[in-house]
């Protein structure tokens, strides 16, 4: 299978993996909340199987629908903790991904897969443990023709992706972090989870006094 037809951008840069980890902490809902709820790709792509999670630099792939040609040549592309984002055009009639290049991304050091488009081999990727996030699901094996880009900036779910985007993924969807945001939104979840914390122990301090009163409420009787 020739490669002529699926142009490659040049290198860019990628976020530092400590800053990764950073990210690790926080679910996607207080992330959406600190980017002012923006950046959050639309609910249809959703994990493929429950407890799926993924923290990683963006690897823009764009496809024809139903082809997974430029997919497969991204594989010698991937660095150690990129996030395949694939523009495949949110087409249901064929799978863009299956077990195999399932398999190759974690091989190659991917984070996982985010699909505007559909997959298969939904149970074999979840034994595998590779978070994927898709449309949905589809037996139909895909084209290998091309064209295709990788590496340039893509659209998935209403959101633009570029090439080292920080994209964080987990049941409650997916959302796209610009490096050059990273700082802001780290400062601001960081004050969402010490408010939400703050609430918890409120409601805390409103179920053992609800309790206290029961108990006493028993004691009189």
């Amino acid at each position: 299978m020739t490669q002529d037809n699926v142009r490659v951008s040049s290198a860019w840069e990628r976020v530092d993996g400590q800053v990764l980890d950073r990210f690790r902490a926080h679910s996607v809902a207080n992330l959406g909340d600190a980017l002012d709820r923006l950046n959050i790709v639309d609910g249809g792509i959703a994990p493929i199987w429950n407890g799926a999670k993924a923290v990683g630099t963006a690897l823009p792939v764009l496809t024809v629908a139903g082809d997974n040609k430029a997919v497969i040549a991204a594989l010698e592309h991937i660095r150690p903790g990129d996030i395949l984002v694939i523009n495949a055009f949110g087409h249901d009639g064929r799978a863009i991904i299956g077990d195999n290049l399932a398999q190759r991304f974690a091989v190659y050091g991917a984070a996982g897969a985010v699909v505007d488009g559909y997959v298969r081999d939904a149970a074999i990727i979840e034994e595998l443990g590779v978070p994927v996030f898709a449309r949905g699901l589809t037996p139909a094996g895909p084209f290998k023709n091309g064209p295709g880009t990788i590496g340039e900036p893509v659209a998935i779910g209403g959101v633009v992706v570029n090439p080292g985007d920080i994209v964080a993924a987990d049941g409650d969807g997916v959302i796209v972090i610009p490096p050059h945001r990273a700082d802001e939104a780290l400062r601001a979840v960081e004050e969402i989870v010490a408010r939400e914390a703050a609430l918890d122990a409120e409601v805390e301090t409103l179920r053992n006094q609800a309790k206290a009163v029961r108990n006493q409420a028993k004691a009189v009787r």
